[in-house]
């Protein structure tokens, strides 16, 4: 991304209290963008909006995005130029539990949204965050999901995102084409990335913070799919292609639309047991897991992302690899319980990040 193009935009952020939200923020304001986030109150204590101070130089609007009308009037008062909605349930265990509320938020609010981006004049790009899960997984191994493979979904949640990907395909073609005539031309893309890391994380049933949770209390971590699969990149990673990305459409909308990609390496996809395993050597003292004992509901054993695409079309590329990455998400933590400076330290891995040579 180039830190110049976004000094001055107004950025309209749905989510910003939660953890990928909270980093983008702090990213983007520190570029100088004039940055409002409609999101509800952070869920959970502690969390990485209220330690690092990330409302501090933007607009933070308390709000839920299953309801319109709010959404759609802070949309028109703040008048955006770029709109990022990344605000979801994004759990596949409470999914179960409640899957109503997996629905609502992730469908109807997306379509939300995308109304209200309907009824903004000022906004001409959209970037869409959805998952990696939001493919019909059919557990290949050999290759990885290109942006044209089937969306599905096992699980509530994994359903949630491939019908959020049909909401935002559906308002892309009936009325954000950029040759429509007499029709607000917005230039709209939807994101998809692998599992991501880095410090802040405190969500229930996620790998990295339940286990420096565990670690902090001097106590194994509890596994749920030791075997299983998944692409780990840091959370800079991702969000780095999503603002290259919407500096693409604003350039040149129509060649960017559609579906993108945005994992690590090959080699950075790797087992459970491994990442934690990683962690426990970077952390130290006694660090040490175990299996969950009972039976656990379903997840893909195996996801991992195709993104040729963004690789050759947007020149994006990786600039850390899971090692660094984990190096930084742990050193994040540590700073955090020793109630130190958490905002200056995700500020510094900022800079670090945008300073490194791409892999």
């Amino acid at each position: 991304m180039t830190p110049d193009f976004w000094q001055g935009k107004r950025v309209f952020i749905t989510g910003h209290t939660g953890f990928k939200g909270s980093w983008l923020a702090l990213w983007l304001t520190k570029c100088g963008a004039r940055v409002t986030g409609y999101a509800l109150e952070p869920a959970t204590t502690p969390n990485l909006f209220d330690s690092a101070n990330v409302s501090e130089g933007m607009v933070s609007i308390i709000g839920d995005i299953r309801n319109f009308e709010n959404l759609a009037q802070a949309m028109l008062e703040h008048k955006p130029d770029i709109v990022i909605h990344m605000a979801a349930q994004a759990l596949v265990r409470p999914s179960y539990s409640n899957p109503l509320d997996t629905f609502s938020t992730n469908v109807m609010g997306t379509a939300n949204l995308l109304e209200a981006v309907r009824h903004t004049p000022t906004v001409r790009v959209v970037i869409n965050v959805t998952s990696d899960k939001c493919y019909e997984n059919r557990e290949l191994a050999e290759v990885g999901y290109k942006e044209d493979d089937p969306m599905g979904g096992h699980d509530p949640y994994s359903s949630s995102k491939g019908c959020a990907e049909l909401v935002a395909a559906a308002y892309r073609n009936s009325y954000f084409q950029s040759k429509m005539e007499g029709e607000h031309q917005v230039a709209m893309a939807s994101v998809r990335a692998g599992n991501v890391i880095g410090g802040g994380d405190w969500a229930v049933d996620r790998l990295i913070p339940d286990t420096i949770a565990a670690f902090m209390d001097n106590r194994p971590v509890e596994i749920r799919s030791p075997k299983a699969i998944r692409p780990w990149q840091h959370v800079l990673e991702a969000l780095g292609g999503y603002l290259l990305l919407a500096e693409k459409l604003w350039e040149d909308g129509s060649e960017y639309t559609g579906g993108w990609n945005f994992g690590p390496e090959s080699g950075d996809t790797i087992p459970v047991v491994e990442i934690v395993e990683a962690i426990a050597k970077i952390w130290g003292a006694k660090a040490s897991w175990c299996v969950q004992p009972g039976e656990q509901p379903h997840e893909a054993h195996y996801l991992r992302l195709d993104c040729s695409k963004a690789r050759s079309k947007l020149g994006w590329k990786n600039r850390w690899d899971v090692h660094k990455g984990l190096s930084a998400t742990v050193n994040w933590y540590q700073v955090f319980a020793k109630n130190g400076d958490v905002r200056g330290e995700s500020l510094q891995q900022i800079d670090q990040f945008m300073a490194a040579t791409p892999l």
